[in-house]
């Protein structure tokens, strides 16, 4: 039917996917439901002042995290730059307009080194948007409150704690103590509580201002809010008139926003976890067994009551790795795409919230023709192996395909390659500019991804950055991983780097670039 948004996806040239890795935003966010699309519907229809709205949410807002007040913003990233942005300027509009320059206002952001983490972008390039300076303290998996303690200064004007799945989950101060912290040095904290499902266990805590996702676990549009006590959060709102401007949120995102916070919890938006739970169960009974499958249930691994259907691989049985696997499934009609936090493990998982039962269905259904014949198909490692062009490597060879060694005639120095060629053990480097329509996204990005784990060696794709470049815009993320790549976002006309390591670098290369860039390859 015309103007259904399926339409409107293949008026594009796009695809409808299965999303079974959780509410990502690289493949939307969430499925919206009835209710919150027709508060959006219904907010498009008319005009209102946008101050009196955003106050009159706020107020809504709070009462569902038991605040003082609130503030809607297009995203928890939005959210966390307008917040230090609140603590460095506060509401005085001629400092609010300077920023990110802060006119010498204390502006140092400590956070533990754990939790400089990268979501889609980088947590600490978030905080110099609002004008921060981040100060990361401690190792990378282990802090001491005498790290804050110590990197606390004049200039200090905040600390951030991060709530996290992507954080590092062991050896952190927890976020009690960072609150103590705080307070006895009067630093107000702020907590990046993106994803999180409770809405009041975070704010209990003490900390200042906390930030949610509205699009993750609420389950509304792809929006956010801060909420704290109202002095703080006036500040937040007096952003709007400054860095805030470009991350504007409009009337159609604010009341789904509403709806999805006022449904959240309620019979209408509520998920049974014992429900969640048994359906897991069903799907992993039904898909453990396949060849060179193994599930089970698991539960989430930063805590949340979220359970998910955790695959493991066998390669020599699947005849295919877990990241062969998930891009095979990517590349497919509909793509799927499974959870790959841990695919160089040889783990998916399946996450259950973004699913509905017939896509769960076309799940197993593609799983079982994948894996159906893979022991007939592919037979132990080594023996009748696949290769990329569908050939059977020479004797000399399959010994370095299959367990890593340079083949006959090979010093360890130099590994052969599958065309029988040397290239050196160390990284390759190949420098390109993507020509593929659609960029490293969705099927183009599925496709590089299954190419990456075909091949023995170690390949990473950044983008060519100059010296001096931001973070974000040099980001280094592994080949084989379908998500990496797509958060990303590269497009076409932008030059990428791809690193080698490892036996068959030099023919990874050519066959990734050759996918990436096919017009100059």
């Amino acid at each position: 039917m015309k103007g259904t948004m399926n339409t409107l996806y293949e008026d594009l040239g796009l695809t409808h996917a299965i999303n079974a890795s959780g509410k990502m935003t690289a493949l939307g966010g969430s499925r919206l439901d009835d209710r919150v699309i027709a508060a959006m519907g219904e907010a498009a229809r008319g005009h209102v002042v946008m101050d009196d709205l955003l106050v009159a949410a706020g107020r809504e807002l709070a009462r569902a995290t038991g605040t003082e007040d609130a503030c809607p913003t297009t995203g928890a990233a939005a959210g966390i730059a307008i917040a230090v942005a609140a603590l460095i300027a506060g509401t005085d509009p001629a400092r609010t307009e300077r920023l990110p320059d802060t006119g010498g206002a204390p502006n140092e952001v400590v956070l533990q080194k754990g939790h400089a983490v990268h979501f889609g972008a980088s947590v600490c390039q978030m905080i110099a948007v609002g004008g921060g300076r981040p100060v990361e303290v401690g190792a990378v998996n282990k802090a001491r409150p005498e790290h804050f303690t110590a990197a606390i200064t004049d200039r200090t004007a905040a600390l951030l704690y991060v709530q996290s799945h992507h954080a590092v989950q062991k050896g952190q101060v927890p976020l009690e103590t960072v609150v103590a912290i705080g307070r006895e040095h009067g630093i107000p904290v702020i907590v990046d509580a993106a994803a999180e499902e409770d809405l009041r266990r975070w704010p209990a805590t003490g900390a200042d201002l906390v930030v949610y996702s509205g699009g993750k676990a609420i389950g509304g549009p792809t929006s956010g809010l801060i909420c704290g006590p109202a002095d703080l959060i006036a500040a937040c709102r007096a952003q709007y008139g400054g860095i805030g401007r470009p991350m504007k949120v409009g009337k159609e995102t604010v009341l789904g926003l509403v709806q999805a916070v006022r449904d959240y919890g309620t019979a209408a938006g509520a998920v049974d976890p014992e429900q969640q739970h048994a359906r897991m169960t069903r799907l992993a009974e039904r898909v453990d067994g396949l060849p060179g499958l193994s599930a089970r249930v698991v539960r989430d691994e930063a805590g949340r009551l979220i359970h998910r259907t955790e695959l493991t691989v066998d390669p020599e049985e699947a005849g295919r790795n877990a990241t062969e696997l998930a891009a095979e499934l990517a590349q497919g009609q509909p793509p799927v795409f499974l959870r790959d936090h841990h695919a160089a493990t040889g783990r998916l998982a399946i996450d259950p919230r973004p699913l509905t039962l017939q896509e769960e269905e076309q799940i197993v259904a593609r799983l079982t023709a994948i894996l159906g014949g893979a022991r007939a198909t592919a037979g132990p490692r080594g023996h009748g192996e696949r290769t990329e062009a569908g050939r059977t490597p020479a004797p000399d060879q399959q010994d370095a395909q299959v367990t890593g060694r340079p083949a006959a005639g090979a010093t360890p120095e130099r590994a052969a390659d599958a065309d029988g060629t040397t290239t050196p053990a160390g990284p390759l480097e190949r420098r390109l500019v993507v020509t593929e329509a659609a960029g490293l996204h969705a099927r183009p990005a599925a496709a590089f991804a299954q190419a990456a784990g075909r091949s023995a060696a170690a390949v990473t794709v950044r983008r060519a950055g100059t010296e001096g470049g931001s973070e974000a815009d040099t980001r280094e993320v592994p080949a084989r991983s379908v998500l990496s790549l797509m958060s990303l976002n590269i497009r076409s006309g932008e030059e990428i780097v791809l690193t080698a390591r490892g036996e068959g670098a030099a023919e990874a290369l050519a066959e990734l670039a050759a996918i990436a860039a096919p017009e100059s390859s």
